[in-house]
């Protein structure tokens, strides 16, 4: 068994004992595998392993690595979930080779992405990304104006909105973990409730990552962010 395979298993394992320490169903938590910075044949190992879903920051080294992925591999089925800040001009790769976008902020990004969607794809799925700790740093909507993009995606041809994302402030404790991610929780349910007469249904929160994991699961994460305790310590940064 190779590194990367005994430490998705660990992985596996500790969000099955999480989800089931707070009474929650661990096949209603996905696991995102983050792999940015991390080269092709760690992705090709990770799901050889059995992962599917791979989440990745930057453009560039994305494409670069899907490409090789793909032509080392042609038989892997695999997710790409583009997770970073989406600049304007780079819309157009990212509607064309990815399958989710967990990073949408603005209107003008969600428009530029539907547009670009290629003829024949299935609509992109969308969460947008929150900025539920009001962070002057941190990219996303802020709360009081998230229902307001959702509708606006809501009505977007070629995409499907699946939910909400969140980075909080990082702290080691768990209960001030909790807070941020009760709060995109509640925020979700706001906004469901609003786009219930349109017959969209969110069914993703995408919340949670190595540090924090257990709080997200114990808050009613769908999806955990997980990459250096899968792929080990990244070795460079963007």
């Amino acid at each position: 068994m190779s590194l990367i395979s005994s430490n998705l298993q660990a992985v596996r394992d500790d969000l099955r004992a999480a989800a089931l320490a707070c009474g929650r169903d661990p096949q209603g938590i996905a696991l995102l595998a983050v792999s940015k910075t991390f080269d092709a044949q760690a992705v090709i190992d990770a799901a050889s392993a059995g992962q599917s879903a791979f989440g990745e920051n930057y453009l560039q080294e994305a494409l670069e690595k899907m490409q090789l992925v793909r032509s080392l591999r042609p038989d892997l089925l695999l997710e790409w979930h583009f997770i970073g800040p989406i600049q304007s001009n780079k819309t157009r790769q990212i509607a064309e080779q990815f399958d989710w976008v967990h990073s949408v902020d603005r209107d003008k990004i969600a428009n530029r992405l539907s547009e670009q969607r290629p003829a024949g794809k299935l609509p992109l799925n969308i969460c947008l990304q929150v900025n539920i700790s009001r962070e002057a740093s941190k990219s996303g909507v802020m709360p009081d104006e998230a229902l307001a993009l959702a509708q606006h995606i809501a009505q977007l041809p070629h995409l499907r909105l699946r939910g909400l994302m969140a980075v909080p402030e990082s702290t080691e404790d768990e209960l001030h973990q909790r807070q941020p991610f009760r709060e995109l929780r509640e925020l979700q349910e706001k906004i469901q409730a609003a786009l219930l007469s349109s017959g969209i249904t969110l069914d993703t929160l995408s919340m949670g990552m190595s540090a924090d994991r257990h709080a997200a699961i114990a808050e009613g994460s769908t999806m955990v962010r997980i990459g250096s305790a899968i792929f080990g310590k990244r070795t460079y940064a963007k």
